[in-house]
């Protein structure tokens, strides 16, 4: 009865965890971390980055170790910084770059979404950390610069606040009609450190760019859209709502955006991010 019971609860929580069904759209892929306790992500879909790779300032070095990420064996995976003496600027943690990618569809509607959650530390033991669910243009990886490659933010958040930034990059940096480096943001609560839904929809059912928009939610509440008449230009446009796109998961240390972690900054398992699916789905 006992391995019964247990057998049931695990269902239940795969379950719980798998991508949701939407009347009208098609999963297309989706990646739900169903591998055994502590093991990596599989390679199959996931790139995961090493070394130190730090943009915008950054402090972390990202490794594969089993302290910055694992699987739970649960259906999720956990992404966890830690203060590391022996790393070059102090800290560890891991960034996954998904090797699938994804073009919104014209005449469709493209969801992009993960659901995720952010272990409980306070905000005063998580200066300088940055968590985020992100999209980057393919062509990034075929040598175009940021911010032409285009870039969509999902979800970010800084330092343990309880506001989650969705936004968007584009153009030329500084300025540029993305207004860069700030990008074109829009911000929601992130009222507890349960898991919640957050995604983008690309909705390019009008052959007119103008009229086709990206759109940002939480828990399928709005809260933030860019419209291709906002952008006005049809080239920069399409490198963010036509073009190849890949997914990325990651907690970074330090930065431009959240200034550097203090002495009060706590890493492990109390400052994760850990994460259910990524998915995309695509409108019939």
């Amino acid at each position: 009865m006992k391995v019964f019971t247990t057998i049931l609860t695990f269902l239940a929580a795969a379950q719980a965890y798998a991508p949701p069904s939407y009347s009208g759209y098609k999963l297309v892929w989706a990646s739900t971390f169903e591998g055994k306790k502590d093991a990596l992500p599989p390679t199959s879909e996931w790139n995961i980055i090493t070394g130190n790779n730090n943009f915008n300032n950054e402090l972390q070095t990202y490794t594969k170790s089993v302290n910055n990420l694992r699987q739970t064996g649960g259906g999720t995976v956990e992404i966890i910084p830690h203060g590391d003496k022996t790393a070059l600027h102090g800290w560890t943690s891991a960034r996954l770059e998904s090797n699938y990618k994804f073009t919104p569809a014209a005449g469709k509607i493209t969801i992009a979404q993960s659901r995720l959650r952010l272990a409980g530390n306070p905000a005063s033991q998580k200066k300088g950390l940055w968590p985020a669910f992100w999209i980057l243009g393919n062509s990034q990886r075929h040598g175009t610069k940021w911010p032409a490659s285009g870039e969509i933010d999902v979800f970010e958040n800084i330092n343990g606040q309880s506001t989650v930034y969705g936004g968007l990059h584009c153009d030329v940096a500084p300025g540029g009609v993305c207004n860069e480096p700030y990008g074109l943001v829009g911000q929601t609560s992130l009222p507890d450190n349960h898991f919640h839904s957050w995604r983008v929809e690309f909705n390019r059912k009008s052959s007119d760019f103008k009229s086709q928009s990206i759109t940002w939610f939480k828990d399928g509440v709005q809260f933030h859209k860019v419209t291709g008449a906002q952008i006005g230009n049809s080239n920069v446009w399409k490198t963010v709502c036509g073009s190849d796109l890949f997914f990325i998961l990651n907690i970074a240390v330090g930065g431009d955006f959240p200034g550097a972690p203090n002495s009060k900054t706590v890493g492990g398992s109390g400052s994760m991010m850990e994460i259910a699916y990524v998915a995309h789905y695509v409108s019939n």
